[in-house]
């Protein structure tokens, strides 16, 4: 099995080493991580940070965080300051290099007017609906528009009136003068430059045109000196057209594009469209659920961003589209936690025992270690007393054969404590199981006896008297399938959603060593998982906790099983 943390190939790193050896770009990377301010970033966008952010530091260069800001109605400050957030997070800086596409807006406009200048684009009053039309289709090519051959002056005029705000929204747009019988549909005149009469988030109203996100973003590379831009699969068709546009307006810098492979991960949506559509349906509870593939929701589920990164370098940089298993994910959080989170105990389901045996009023302290592998951590301190609770799971009353945790007459270890035998069993009116009486050994403590006798399970458990109350959230997939997307005919992708991906427990005990726990702290609850102080809704008062993962490593078992077939 391959370690969580062994980075995995990377072509565009070769490509960079290459032009490193020739002396292309005089040495110099310089990437950048380009997001739109429409939404929140998730784990998708992680792969593009950890990539572009880590080429820079690799080859001592600069990554770029710039924010393509060319549409004003879907952009906010909120997203702004959350994809800051979460790109310091992850453990990058950008340091001086923040940049906002709507920094170069008189720049891009000058770049407009050069291509009219040059009969390289046209103002065309076609609709929306009837340039769609024109366009034509991949098997046929376009039809000029009529007002393709206005002459240079005609041009300059409307391309100013529309600026000056003379038009409607829709009454006319900058297109391109490129190729409407291209096979290339994106080289098909495309539009530069919208109206839209909409104030902008840094703007505010000085501007009514707007543009495209195909013609600001390859000028705002140049610009800048971008060497290599690196953006997903879906760019490789506007590969021609964003060199069209530097080569015609013969800019001093043009990068290189370089496409990879997006993420695709199992049981996850990674649309924006789709996410804004699970927050508006109250689907979720906002961008930052913990059932969400967002950063903000990882970050809040209590996931390591050293984690994110492992994981991005885990599954490397490729060409072809693939779906990656969500296990290999979750088995880099463990990775990351198995080392970094300290142990403590907790009951989830809680069920009462009394030790008859043991002296009433009596509260013994019981030492344990934080982490068995990392003394450093240090010990706390268990309080031991004669009413404690232990999970209604690890109690049967009539257990099957393979059953070995408590049952009536049986001998268990409490973890650090001593052995119990439960000798009776108290139920309710209802028949329900409320309370165990059972006796102890006080010979047992620590783990072991006198006459070395063993038993076959060991509990976990909370001193009744002592411990603090606390809510724990249960988290699973978000959708019952691992292709979300397939959904069954008439339906869209939230017909996956899985009813049961959040289960809310009350009533929890916790360790009192967690009652001082800092927001966003992370733990190990022996024999249950990892969990997390949710750091928006828990308070000194009322203790919250996030289930970041649990113990089970599937992707680390199915591994060793190839492993086994292999050898």
């Amino acid at each position: 099995m391959m370690n969580a943390t062994a980075i995995a190939s990377n072509f565009i790193k070769t490509i960079v080493e290459e032009d490193q050896r020739t002396g292309k770009n005089n040495g110099h990377v310089i990437t950048r991580f380009p997001p739109e301010p429409n939404g929140y970033l998730h784990i998708g966008h992680a792969k593009s940070i950890c990539l572009n952010f880590g080429l820079a530091r690799e080859f001592n260069g600069a990554c770029h965080l710039r924010f393509d800001d060319t549409n004003p109605i879907k952009e906010d400050v909120e997203y702004v300051e959350s994809i800051k957030r979460d790109v310091r997070w992850l453990g990058f800086d950008w340091g001086e290099n923040l940049f906002f596409a709507s920094d170069y807006f008189d720049r891009l406009h000058d770049f407009a007017v050069a291509l009219i200048r040059r009969g390289k684009a046209y103002v065309c009053s076609l609709s929306t609906e009837e340039i769609r039309a024109y366009r034509g289709t991949l098997t046929e090519p376009g039809r000029d528009s009529p007002y393709r051959n206005r002459d240079v002056a005609e041009n300059l005029d409307l391309f100013a009136r529309m600026r000056a705000g003379e038009f409607e929204e829709g009454g006319h747009v900058l297109r391109a003068k490129i190729d409407m019988a291209s096979p290339n549909v994106s080289l098909r005149d495309p539009v530069i430059y919208r109206i839209k009469k909409a104030v902008h988030h840094r703007t505010g109203d000085v501007w009514c045109i707007y543009p495209m996100y195909d013609f600001a973003h390859c000028l705002s590379d140049s610009i800048e000196g971008v060497t290599h831009s690196i953006c997903t699969l879906e760019f490789e068709n506007n590969r021609p057209l964003y060199h069209w546009f530097l080569d015609t307006l013969e800019t001093p810098c043009h990068p290189e594009q370089i496409e990879f492979a997006r993420l695709n991960l199992s049981y996850t949506v990674l649309s924006k469209r789709k996410l804004i559509q699970l927050v508006r349906d109250k689907i979720v509870s906002g961008w930052d659920d913990p059932r969400m593939p967002t950063i903000s929701g990882m970050r809040r589920r209590g996931v390591p961003p050293q984690a994110l990164r492992n994981f991005c370098d885990r599954i490397g940089v490729a060409r072809a589209d693939s779906m990656v298993d969500i296990s290999l994910l979750e088995h880099c959080i463990r990775d990351v936690l198995n080392v970094r989170a300290p142990r403590v105990m907790a009951v989830l389901r809680p069920l009462k025992v009394v030790i008859t045996n043991y002296p009433e009023g009596q509260v013994e302290e019981l030492e344990a270690p934080l982490h068995p592998e990392n003394p450093d951590m240090g010990n706390r301190t268990i309080p031991f007393a004669r009413e404690l609770y232990i999970e209604q799971d690890d109690f049967m009353e009539e257990p099957p054969k393979k059953f070995y945790r408590l049952a009536p007459g049986r001998e268990v270890r409490l973890r650090y404590g001593y052995y119990i035998t439960c000798r009776e069993v108290i139920k309710n009116d209802q028949g329900e199981i409320v309370e165990l009486r059972c006796t102890y050994d006080p010979a047992s403590r620590g783990g072991g006896t006198p006459d070395g006798r063993k038993v076959k399970a060991t509990l976990h458990w909370v001193c009744a008297q002592t411990a603090n109350p606390a809510r724990v959230r249960i988290y699973d997939h978000l959708f019952t399938t691992a292709n979300p997307n397939e959904a069954p005919e008439g339906k869209d992708f939230r017909a996956n959603i899985n009813p049961n991906s959040l289960e809310v427990l009350e009533g929890c005990r916790v360790e009192p060593h967690l009652a001082g726990a800092e927001s966003g702290s992370r733990w190990q609850f022996e024999r249950l998982g990892y969990f997390s102080v949710d750091p928006v809704d828990s308070t000194p008062d009322e203790l919250i906790f996030n289930r970041i993962i649990s113990l089970r490593d599937t992707w680390a078992k199915v591994q060793a099983a190839e492993g086994k077939k292999t050898s």
